[in-house]
């Protein structure tokens, strides 16, 4: 999406407000009798500086003036308060409406999308940039609206006391206006790249800081951290620069355009001694003058924040406008749970990683996926797990194209367990429960029993209710491994997909993981992508993947006389566990 693409984002904007109109409305009428209140001053005090040269009025009379002065103060703030009220409720429900769009749309594209996104993205979209647009709807609406009219308004009443002095009274306009404009061109072009500069300075900061611990153990403190200042110098310097090229203009702008009585008060005093004006309209005329500008120049401010808005609308579309995975609603009648890839191809944009394979997965057997590292092993894995849609070919269950399987019915076929899985930051009870909703605290401590985690949970200090932390960074890597068995066990669907669990598991773990799983794919099929062929030696059949194709198809021994990549595979795994 075209983050510049004015219609688009206006329009976009409109539609979530649109549900609002009503309290926006009220908003902005509001604050044009807050503005309209704030000039009511200005014109007592004119009348008490005519009644002062003209002499002959009471205290009272004075007196009179300056409450309707305060009057006019207390105005002004009662309706711009109501106004912002109005407008402050109406944009925090906008606010959260798109916050629970942006995260509804998530669970609806491929989530491969969402995996191969850096997840500070999807933080900064759902956060900083739904959060800057509160200023926007709630201030820019209602108080640009009256602080654009009202200056027409008291125009439109200096026409009718004296339309040269109104004129005169608009002297400084034209040269304010070049200045914004000078100001503001190629304003959403230029914000536009200082987002992306910020954005990849945000995304470094992320990556440093997650990193931290394999920067210390490679003493590359200093690399990363040059690479993390010159991103931050970067940002900087973008907007100094920027500030830089916009100075001159702006500061001729603030200095010029408030100061209408340069032609008002010469002028004026001509027209006041030839006669043609008389002296309380001169009075009137040069203190409504100095009330123009001020309210140009705040609608002025807000402008900025229109263009700025513009472009983050434009991000937030980028990820709304994400093509989704479609799915039907109706069940889907599927004959048994076997899977079948027919001509499968598939690729990462512009390129393709996998190239018409063919692979039948019969239900309740054992398939390992193995072969050199980026052959396209897991990217089989996940395009049955529904990460992706495939480009070309078909991928069908139970002999129905996964495509026309509704997402719910897919998900209840399919667990997969992954070697780095997530935990929420919340109690282990729930974690486990994730695979199941709707079970029992009972049936969540079974399966943490089947899993081999229910004794360590119980030694932690608050049991099941212990808080996992984020990412589950509370426990050890085999504990986070055996929770999410847990929530795999729990989940009891047909079919299985296992990243190897024990491929990077300390040896306390390893056999409790491993008869864990045992128990977690006994009478399912199961699809393990193999990274130390020792482990799958006893499979129904194993896919050798090679530069994204199936390179052969058979048992271990079957591959060991018929492929030499598989024989060379095998010889370099009995030389690692040789050498260690």
């Amino acid at each position: 999406m075209d983050q510049t693409n004015t219609p688009g984002a206006v329009a976009r904007l409109k539609e979530y407000a649109g549900p609002h109109r009503k309290e926006y409305v009220l908003s902005v009428l509001l604050a044009i009798l807050g503005v309209a209140c704030s000039m009511i001053p200005y014109f007592a005090v004119s009348q008490m500086i005519w009644g002062l040269i003209e002499g002959g009025s009471d205290f009272n009379w004075y007196l009179g003036w300056c409450a309707v002065a305060a009057a006019g103060f207390l105005g002004k703030a009662v309706f711009h308060n109501l106004s912002t009220s109005l407008s402050h409720k109406a944009t925090f429900a906008v606010i959260s409406e798109v916050r629970r769009r942006i995260a509804q749309k998530l669970t609806r594209v491929p989530m491969g999308y969402v995996l191969d996104t850096p997840s500070g993205k999807f933080k900064n979209s759902m956060v900083e940039k739904v959060d800057s647009i509160e200023p926007t709807l709630a201030h820019v609406l209602p108080e640009m609206t009256s602080n654009l009219l009202v200056p027409l308004a008291i125009v439109g009443y200096l026409f009718v006391l004296d339309w040269r002095m109104a004129l005169i009274s608009l002297i400084t306009l034209p040269i304010g206006a070049v200045c914004y404009m000078g100001m503001m061109k190629d304003y959403e072009k230029r914000f536009g790249e200082y987002v992306g500069v910020g954005r990849h300075m945000n995304a470094t900061a992320v990556e440093y800081i997650n990193g931290i611990e394999v920067i210390k153990a490679f003493g590359q403190s200093a690399t990363s951290y040059k690479k993390f200042a010159d991103a931050v110098h970067k940002n900087a310097t973008y907007g100094l620069d920027w500030m830089r090229d916009v100075q001159l203009y702006f500061s001729m702008g603030i200095g010029i355009w408030p100061a209408v009585l340069i032609g008002v008060l010469p002028l004026g005093c001509v027209f006041y001694m030839n006669g043609s004006l008389s002296g309380a309209d001169f009075i009137t005329i040069m203190i409504l003058a100095l009330g123009i500008m001020a309210p140009l120049l705040s609608a002025m401010y807000y402008t900025d924040d229109l263009a700025k808005i513009k472009v983050i609308i434009g991000e937030i579309g980028d990820i709304l406008d994400e093509p989704e995975q479609v799915r039907p609603t109706v069940l889907a009648r599927l004959d048994g749970t076997d899977i079948a890839l027919r001509g499968v191809t598939f690729g990462y944009g512009e390129t393709e990683i996998l190239h018409g394979v063919d692979l039948a997965i019969p239900a309740g057997s054992v398939t390992a996926l193995v072969g050199p590292s980026g052959s396209g092993k897991s990217t089989i894995a996940k395009l049955i797990a529904s990460f992706w849609d495939v480009k070309d070919g078909t991928l069908s269950i139970g002999g129905v194209d996964v495509r026309n399987i509704p997402a719910p019915q897919l998900m209840d076929k399919i667990a997969y367990v992954a070697q780095d899985n997530f935990l929420f930051d919340q109690s282990i009870l729930e974690n486990i429960r994730l695979g199941r909703p709707a079970a029992s605290d009972e049936e969540v401590r079974e399966a943490a029993k089947a899993a081999g985690c229910h004794d360590f949970i119980m030694g932690l200090a608050d049991g099941y209710d212990t808080v996992a932390g984020g990412a589950g960074g509370h426990l050890s890597g085999g504990e986070r491994q055996r929770i999410t068995i847990a929530r795999a066990m729990l989940k009891n669907a047909p079919t299985v997909i296992l990243d190897e669990a024990t491929a990077y598991t300390d040896p306390e773990n390893e056999s409790v993981i491993q008869e864990a799983v045992a128990k977690l794919v006994a009478g399912k099929t199961l699809i393990v992508i193999a990274h130390r062929l020792s482990t799958i030696t006893d499979s129904d059949q194993i896919a050798l993947i090679e530069k994204g194709r199936v390179a052969a198809l058979g048992t271990h021994d079957q591959l060991l006389e018929s492929s030499p990549l598989y024989q060379e595979l095998w010889r370099a795994h009995i030389n690692a566990k040789d050498a260690a």
